[in-house]
C-alpha cells in the first residue's frame, strides 16, 4: 500500500517493511525504494549462529548500507539534476523495478523464504536439491524477463511516461532503459541468493553486498560529472557517451552485487547445480500461496504506473520523478528507522499470541505499537514540515540541482510529512494480519486503498497546475494511508477484539497537540533566522540546528507535561540508565 517506489538495490537496507512472519532478512533489495529493515531470523536458523553477531553484523551493515545509499543519490541529484534528464533516469529505473516485483518481488518474502526454511529443516539434504531447482529457474525465467523486457523498452516506457514532455524525453528514457532493464536479472538472483544464505545462518554477505551496489553507483557519478560536469542539460543533449556511463554504470553495480554473493555460498557448503526437474518444487502450491501477494504487488504496480505518468506530465522544471524519489527517500529513512523498528520487535510477539490463540495479546501489542509509533514519529513529521527548506537545501542543493528545485523539493516534503504516521500505522496494521498469518486481507484492502489514492491524485493534478504534480502525489499518498489504516483497523477487530481505541485517540490527541505547539515554536523560531526564501547553505545549516533543536525541545516538554506515556516511559528509562 505504500504508493511510493520500490525498495532499492541501489538504496541503504532501511525503510521498508520487515516480511511476513516465518520470513529472512534479505538485503538484496528490489528496485526503487529506499530499502529493507534488517529482521530477526527464524529461531531454527538463529540456533544455528551467534544471534548477538548477527544483529552486531546487521546493525553495522545497515548504518553503512544506509549512508552510502543516501550519498549515492546525492551524487546522482548532483550530476543529473531535478530536471527533465534527472526524471528520465529516475523513471528508467522504475521499469525494471515493476518487472522483478511481478515476477519475484512480494512473493519471494512471503512464499519462497519460508518454504525454503522449511525445506531446510525436512529435507535430508537439508534443502540443498530445492534450493538448486528454485535457482535454476529462477535463473532461466528471470533471463527471458529481462530480454523481453530490452526488446520491450519503447513499450514500458509509454506506460510510464506521456508525450507532454516531447520524443526527446521519452527518447531518453528509452535509451537508459536499454542497459538499466538487465538489472531484473541480477536483482533477483541477488534475492535469492541472499535468501539462501540467510536460511543458511549466513548474513554478513547479504548484508554488505548492496554497499559495492552504492560504491560502484557513487563512483560513476563522480565520473559523469568530473567528464561532463554538474550542469542542466536538456535530454537531446543526453549523447551516447552520457547515457552509457550513467545507466552502464547503475547496471554494473547490480552486477557486482550480485557476483559479491556467490563465494559466500560456497562457504555455506552450498553447491549450485543446475537441475530441471521443476515438477518437484510443487509449483501449483506456489502458485496457490503466492496468488493474494500477486494481487497485491499488481495492484500496488497500477498505482505506481499513474504516478508516474502523472509526474511525466509536469513541464520543464517542475517538480517530477526525481523530486518526488528524493522525498520518498527521506520519508521512508524515518519510517525504517522509528517504525520498522517498532514493527520488528512487535512482529515476533503477535505471530506467536496469534498462534497460541491469544488474540487479546495480539491486540494489546497492536494499541502500544500504534500509540509508540505515533509518539515518536510525530517531532520528525514536525521537523520536515517546518524545517523542509533548510533541509532540500544541505541535502540536495548541488551541482545540477538548481535553486528552483530545492524550492520544489520543500514543497513536496512539507506535505509528505503529513504522510509519515499514517503510513506507519497502515503498515502496523497490515503486518497485524501477516501475524495471524493472512495475506489475503491485505490485497484485498490494498484494491480500494490504491484506487482511492489513484482518485485523490488525478483530481489533484487536474485541479492544480502541472508544477504541484509532485506535491499532490504526495497529499494522495497521505489520504490512502489514512484509510488503509481505518480500514485495516475495522478488519481486524472481529479478528482480534478490541484494539482500545479510546486510549489511542487520547494519545493522538495529546501527541497532535505537542506536534502543533513544537511546530509554532519551530516556525517563529526559523522566521527570526538570516534566510528568507530559499536560504544559503550556510544559513539553511543555522536553521536546522536551531529549529531542530527547539522542535525537540518544545516537543519533549509538551509530551512530558501531557503526560504522553511513550515518551515518559522513553525518558524515565534515560533518566534511570544517567542515574546509574
Amino acid at each position: 500500500m505504500s504508493g511510493g517506489l520500490y525498495r532499492s538495490a541501489n538504496a541503504m537496507p532501511d525503510g521498508a517493511m520487515p516480511p511476513p512472519d516465518g520470513a529472512t532478512f534479505i538485503s538484496a533489495e528490489p528496485l526503487n525504494q529506499p530499502g529493507a529493515e534488517a529482521v530477526a531470523p527464524p529461531q531454527e536458523i538463529v540456533a544455528e549462529t551467534s544471534a548477538a553477531a548477527n544483529s552486531a553484523v546487521m546493525a553495522i551493515g545497515s548504518l553503512v548500507s544506509r549512508g552510502t545509499g543516501f550519498l549515492r543519490t546525492l551524487v546522482l541529484t548532483a550530476a543529473l539534476g531535478g530536471a527533465l534528464v534527472g526524471d528520465a533516469y529516475t523513471t528508467a529505473q522504475i521499469l525494471p523495478g515493476m518487472v522483478y516485483e511481478f515476477l519475484l518481488g512480494g512473493i519471494l518474502t512471503s512464499v519462497l523464504i519460508p518454504v525454503l526454511v522449511r525445506r531446510r529443516k525436512a529435507d535430508a539434504d537439508g534443502g540443498q536439491a530445492y534450493s538448486q531447482r528454485l535457482l535454476t529457474l529462477a535463473v532461466v525465467t528471470l533471463a527471458a524477463a529481462a530480454l523481453i523486457a530490452v526488446a520491450a523498452a519503447s513499450l514500458l516506457t509509454r506506460l510510464y511516461t506521456s508525450d507532454n514532455r516531447g520524443t526527446d524525453y521519452q527518447d531518453l528514457v528509452t535509451n537508459l532503459s536499454y542497459l538499466m532493464l538487465p538489472m531484473i536479472f541480477f536483482t533477483g538472483l541477488s534475492a535469492l541468493v541472499s535468501a539462501v544464505l540467510n536460511t543458511r545462518g549466513h548474513f554478513a554477505a547479504p548484508m554488505w553486498a548492496p554497499i559495492l551496489n552504492n560504491i560502484v553507483v557513487i563512483a560513476t557519478a563522480g565520473i559523469y560529472i568530473a567528464i561532463y560536469g554538474a550542469e542542466i542539460v536538456q535530454p537531446a543533449e543526453m549523447t551516447t557517451g552520457r547515457i552509457v556511463l550513467i545507466s552502464g554504470g547503475t547496471l554494473l553495480g547490480v552486477a557486482i552485487q550480485a557476483a559479491g554473493l556467490l563465494p559466500a555460498l560456497r562457504k555455506v557448503g552450498f553447491r549450485w547445480k543446475p537441475r530441471f526437474d521443476f515438477r518437484a518444487l510443487g509449483l501449483r502450491e506456489l502458485g496457490r500461496l503466492g496468488a493474494w501477494m500477486f494481487c497485491y504487488v499488481a495492484v500496488s504496480q497500477v498505482g505506481l504506473i499513474v504516478l508516474f505518468n502523472l509526474l511525466n506530465r509536469a513541464g520543464d522544471g517542475d517538480a517530477g520523478a526525481l523530486i518526488y524519489n528524493n522525498v520518498f527517500l527521506l520519508l521512508m529513512m524515518a519510517h525504517g528507522i522509528i517504525a520498522v523498528s517498532i514493527i520488528t520487535a512487535l512482529m515476533p510477539r503477535m505471530s506467536a499470541a496469534a498462534a497460541d490463540g491469544r488474540y487479546g495479546d495480539v491486540a494489546a501489542d497492536l494499541s502500544r505499537g500504534t500509540r509508540t509509533v505515533s509518539a515518536v514519529l510525530a517531532p520528525i513529521a514536525v521537523c520536515y514540515a517546518v524545517l523542509a527548506t533548510p533541509l532540500a537545501v544541505v541535502l540536495f542543493r548541488y551541482g545540477a540541482f538548481s535553486e528552483e528545485s530545492a524550492s520544489d523539493t520543500a514543497l513536496v516534503l512539507l506535505l509528505a510529512a503529513l504522510a509519515l504516521v499514517p503510513f506507519a500505522i497502515s503498515q502496523l496494521f497490515t503486518f497485524a494480519f501477516y501475524a495471524l498469518p493472512d495475506t489475503r486481507t491485505p490485497a484485498l484492502i490494498n484494491i480500494p486503498v490504491v484506487a482511492l489514492r489513484i482518485g485523490v491524485q488525478i483530481v489533484l493534478f487536474v485541479a492544480f497546475a502541472a508544477h504541484f504534480a509532485a506535491a499532490g502525489m504526495m497529499i494522495g499518498n497521505a489520504v490512502s494511508y489514512l484509510a488503509a489504516a481505518i480500514g485495516s483497523a475495522w478488519l481486524l477487530r472481529p479478528r482480534v477484539g478490541r484494539i482500545g481505541l479510546g486510549e489511542i485517540l487520547r494519545t493522538l490527541g495529546r501527541v497532535l497537540v505537542a506536534a502543533l505547539g513544537a511546530a509554532l515554536v519551530g516556525l517563529l523560531v526559523v522566521k527570526l533566522l538570516p534566510g528568507d526564501g530559499v536560504p544559503s547553505r550556510g544559513e539553511a545549516i543555522l536553521q536546522l540546528v536551531i529549529g531542530g533543536g527547539v522542535i525537540g525541545v518544545t516537543y519533549l516538554g509538551l509530551a512530558m507535561a501531557l503526560r504522553i506515556g511513550e515518551i515518559t516511559e522513553v525518558v524515565g528509562m534515560v533518566r534511570r540508565r544517567l542515574g546509574r
